[in-house]
Parts: structure tokens; sequence; C-alpha cells
């Protein structure tokens, strides 16, 4: 029997930057980098990926280099990036060659927006894609050279035009100075990088499902290994230190699933404890591993899940099978000094307690696709999430492909995670912008919709945040009506809920351009925008202001209580956690300091007794 696996049980080691799939050894590659900016695109031609080329700068990766934290702080246009770091023998040591295997795997938890890599001028590999994870493998005979004691140039490219409006970009600005809701640009690194050694026959993925009603736990597994090679698959589950579960399996093919039942009481009832929910968030420890015909052990791997189910019935969101009603609010993850990367693990963790703290049980993570380890935390500290790509700002054919292919990246990269429970791919018609009278654009929501229920059919899907709706599991207004009496009016009962449903809505948009059900449960995903930044009004907005302290909370309770006396409505998103660059109407300013007392404010989230 093991003992728990998840990432917090190792105390004074950093958190892994892809925690439900962690081997024992893993060696971090952030940290200072050589770093050269290409305005002129010559690097390619001029061979800047050769060993001996010098960078003139160094950066601090994965910060990107318009932060501060990045030590070049430089918010201009600057479409290709250069990196350059040395691997030593150290560094393959500590990723774990020779102790867990011997090929040695780069992984990059994101670059925006294209990369290439090269070790010692060979080409490693490229991806397109801003937000989504990918890994190269070094060539044996480079780290055969690095291990004799030879070190050796990594070099990475990254392109991000600013202009190009058609790749997923998310809030990212493409004017040079931030406007309204968009922000500075996050170009090249901005999640972290790391070795990780595997033998030659590996685990490449594990996704879990879970089936409250039998009480069971399905693993999807994917080996990196040859087609018709026979392994034996050995599953452990455990939760708190007491074995759940164990079994072995025979994988015949790279691609296996199998399932694991759970220990429960004749009547079906004793399985409720270990229910995930972000009052009780318990996560279940799991360990695979791979066996080869003789049954030893050639690789193992430490991950985790959460048992829970996620449904809507009867306008209600269902949380293990019972109504659960929403309090989210709009998080945007973006830092005063380090742009769209997180300072640190410890401040994506200080986030969602954050949230958690100020009264919410939900976060929208808006127009982002979040760091892994975010989503840990959310996990483990019990936040129910909202899961959304960075859009593009156009629609063509080649924006179809790069959000189509992002979008089954981030899916199969989260959908493990027991905190997401609705996936958002299209946000107010962003990259639709016509998908009212063009029957192409509408295609592509719905099929954006139901590729999304197709990956993951556990989870609930939005096809279109906020209006023009082309059927989702939820309808989601955006509303940010300064009035307590006008929210009232349009959201007191299931009556007004309706005719709102088939009307055009409080933004001048219609809400549903194809058929939409019923029944389907409303909630009100974006309303607030309250701006209060005393001394800063004429350089900050927000959807409407607030004089003083005094007001700044007589409004917040007008607009939530509005919401929360509705009869009908599922839930709410509030906009938004913290202060963002131009955007002053956080609830807390962009140091994460609330502006009211958080008991103040949880109090109010909560709809609590004045």
């Amino acid at each position: 029997m093991h003992a728990s696996t998840t990432p917090e049980a190792t105390p004074g080691e950093p958190l892994h930057p892809r925690p439900q799939l962690t081997r024992e050894h893993w060696a971090s590659l952030d940290g200072e980098w050589d770093f050269a900016h290409d305005d002129a695109d010559i690097g390619l031609r001029e061979s800047w990926f050769e060993p001996g080329t010098e960078y003139p700068r160094t950066i601090r990766v994965p910060f990107p280099p318009e932060s501060e934290a990045s030590g070049i702080g430089d918010t201009g246009f600057h479409p290709v990036v250069w990196y350059r770091r040395e691997v030593t023998a150290d560094d393959l040591r500590n990723a774990g060659h020779g102790a867990t295997g011997e090929r040695v795997l780069l992984h990059f938890g994101a670059v925006d927006y294209r990369a290439t890599a090269w070790l010692d001028g060979r080409m490693l590999g490229a991806h397109e894609g801003g937000q989504s994870p990918f890994a190269f493998e070094l060539p044996p005979a480079q780290v055969a050279e690095i291990l004799g004691g030879r070190s050796a140039a990594l070099v990475v490219r990254a392109e991000d035009d600013p202009h190009d409006v058609g790749q997923p970009r998310g809030k990212q600005d493409w004017l040079e100075q931030p406007h309204v809701i968009w922000y500075h640009r996050t170009t090249g690194i901005w999640q972290p990088v790391w070795l990780e050694a595997v033998p030659p026959t590996s685990i490449r993925k594990v996704h879990w499902r879970s089936d409250i009603p039998s009480a069971s736990v399905r693993l999807e597994l994917e080996l990196d290994a040859r087609p018709r090679d026979t392994h034996r698959v050995r599953v452990e589950l455990s939760y708190e230190g007491e074995r759940l579960a164990a079994l072995e399996y025979e994988a015949a093919e790279p691609r296996s699933t199998t399932s694991c039942e759970l220990p429960r009481q004749v009547n079906g009832q004793a399985y409720e404890h270990l229910l995930w929910s972000p009052e009780h968030p318990r996560l279940i420890d799991a360990r695979v591993s791979l066996l080869d015909q003789a049954g030893v052990v050639v690789d193992v791997v430490d991950s985790y899940l959460g048992l829970r189910s996620l449904a809507e019935a009867d306008g209600r969101f269902l949380l293990n099978d019972r109504p659960y009603y929403v309090r989210s609010v709009l998080s945007q993850g973006y830092w005063p000094e380090s742009h769209l990367a997180a300072p640190s693990a410890d401040a994506l963790r200080d986030e969602v307690a954050l949230m958690k703290e100020l009264g919410f049980n939900a976060a929208r993570l808006h127009e982002k696709a979040e760091d892994p380890r975010m989503l840990y935390w959310a996990d483990r500290l019990g936040l129910l999430v909202w899961g959304e790509l960075g859009s593009p700002f156009e629609y063509s054919a080649r924006s179809v492909e790069r959000t189509t292919s992002e979008w089954m990246a981030i899916v199969d990269r989260d959908r493990s995670h027991p905190c997401i429970v609705t996936w958002v791919p299209t946000n107010e018609s962003w990259g639709v912008q016509h998908i009212a009278h063009d029957p192409a654009q509408r295609h592509f929501a719905q099929a954006l919709y139901h590729l999304s229920k197709a990956l993951d059919p556990e989870r609930l899907v939005v096809s279109n945040d906020g209006w023009e709706h082309v059927g989702s599991d939820l309808l989601t207004v955006h509303d940010y009506s300064a009035s307590g009496d006008e929210l009232r009016q349009r959201y007191g009962d299931a009556e007004a809920i309706t005719t709102l449903a088939h009307a055009v809505g409080p933004a001048g948009r219609r809400m549903s351009v194809a058929p939409q059900r019923e029944d389907v449960p409303v909630m009100v995903t974006e309303f607030g925008g309250v701006s209060f930044a005393p001394g800063e009004e004429n350089r900050t907005w927000g959807y409407s202001i607030a004089t003083d302290e005094a007001d700044f909370e007589r409004r917040l309770r007008e607009l939530f209580a509005a919401l929360q006396s509705s009869s009908a409505l599922a839930g709410f998103c509030y906009t938004q956690l913290t202060d963002t660059l131009q955007e002053a109407n956080g609830l807390t300013d962009a140091r994460r300091i609330p502006k009211l007392p958080a008991e103040t404010i949880a109090a109010i989230v909560r709809g609590d007794a004045s």
C-alpha cells in the first residue's frame, strides 16, 4: 500500500508542473536563460540556433519578456524572440536518467504562440498553440555526450505576431498599449519547462472518469509503446493511506481502459464519504505501474482523482446528484509583475484560497487556459472551475483549424481534474462575430459544443457564453446593469427568465440563435463590474463607478441580493476577482488586497443576512 502521492505530500519540494501525472524524478529548467529579440526575423537565416551564438540579454523563465518578473519588461511589439541555456549532466541525472529511464523528454507547459527547439543545432521539433503543452525527446547520442561531460545548448525560438487576430489569443492586445478590456501581450515561454527521464516503454497519459451509481473509477491509459506489445498494468487506489482498490490487467495495445470498483455497503451508500465537492474536496490517490512480461516494474506514475458527478435537470445545476447553487467569480489570471504567468505555484494556491475566503465556490477562468497547477489547487482546496480557451478575434478557415486543435489539446490535458465542471469553448461570440446570421459560424460553435461533449461526456458545455447560444447545457447571460431593480425584473422568477431567453438580452444581442431546450439552468455569468479605485478614476474604468468605500459596499449588496432573490437562477459569476491594469472592477486590487474586509465580501457573496 502506498502513502498519499498527491504533490503536497512531499513538503519542501516544488509542485510538479503536471500534477496529475508525476514521476519521482524531474528537473526544472526554469531560471535564467540567454535571450534576444529578433524584430527583423533574421535569426533563422543567420542560424541563431547554432552553438556559440551570443544572445545579448538574460531572461528569467517562465515569465514573458513583457513582464517585469522576467527581467526584460519590454511591452512593445516583438514578434520573434529567442532563448538559450546549457543542458548539463546534472540536469539529466536530476531528471531521473539512470534511475527511472534512459530516454529524456523536454516538456513545455506553454509557449506563445509558435515554438521551435534545437539542441546543439539539431532541431528537436516545433509546436503551434500558445496555451497547450508539448514535449520533445532529446536525441540519445546527444544525451550520451552530455552525460560524458559536455554540456549542450538548448535553444528555443518563439513567434507570436501581435497583429495575427486569427490565432487564439484571449485578452492579449493587438494595439501597443492596453485598452478597454485588453492587456499586455504574453510572448514566448510562460509556463514551466522541465526534463523528465522515462524508460523505453512508458506511460504517456492517464485520464480518470468516475461513475457514482456503480461506485467505480474508469482509467483511460495511453502508453508510449510499440503496437501489439503486451504489458501488464497495475492500478492502486487509496484514500488517506487506506487502500480502496487494486487490480492488474493486460494491455495489448498502447491505448487501454479498465474500471476499478470502490467499496460500498449493500445499500450502495458507503462511497458517499469519498465524494468530491467544494465543501469536502476529497482526493483519491492513484498509482499506475507498468510491468513487462517477466513481472518487472518498468515505469511508475502517481496521479489522483475526484469521485463526483455532474448533471443538470429541472433548471438546476447538479453536483453529486443534488442541486448546487453556483457562486462564481471571473478570474482573468493576470498579475501586474508577471502578466499571464503566475508569479509562483504558491501564488496559484493563494488565488484559489482567496476566492474561497471571499465566499465563492466556483471560478470562471476567463479567456485563458490556466496553468494546471492552479487546477491542482482548485482540486485540493475545493473550487468548481469553468474551463475556457483564449479566443481568436476573427472567423476564418485558419482560425477554425487553430481553435479546434488547441481546444482539443486543452480538454485532453485537463479533463481528469475534478474541479472542472463546465467547458466554455466560445465567449461572447469572439471569433464568431456574425454567428447570428452566418450559418458557417453557427455550425462552428455547434461543432465545438459537440466536440467538447464527444471528448468529455461527463461535463456540461456552454456553446457561447453570454449571448447568441447555439444550444447549451446552461443558458448563460452577461448583464452589467447597475440597478438591482432591473436585475430583479429580468431574473426574479421563471416567467421573467423564460421571456428573456426568447428575447434580445441586456447587451443588445439575441440570447439564442439556434434551438435551445426550455428547461436548462439559467445563470448570470457576468455581472457587477463595479469600479472602485480612489485617486485613479482618470486612468481606470468599470461598468459602473463607486464614489467611496461605503458606496462600493452598497452597490455590491444591491447587485448580489437582486440575483440571490431569484427563485429561478441556478447561479451567478461576478466580474471580477482582481483589478487588471485599467480595469478597476475587482473585488481586490491588482495585488490581491480586498477593497472591503474579506468577511464583508464573503457575507455579501453568500447572501448572509446583513
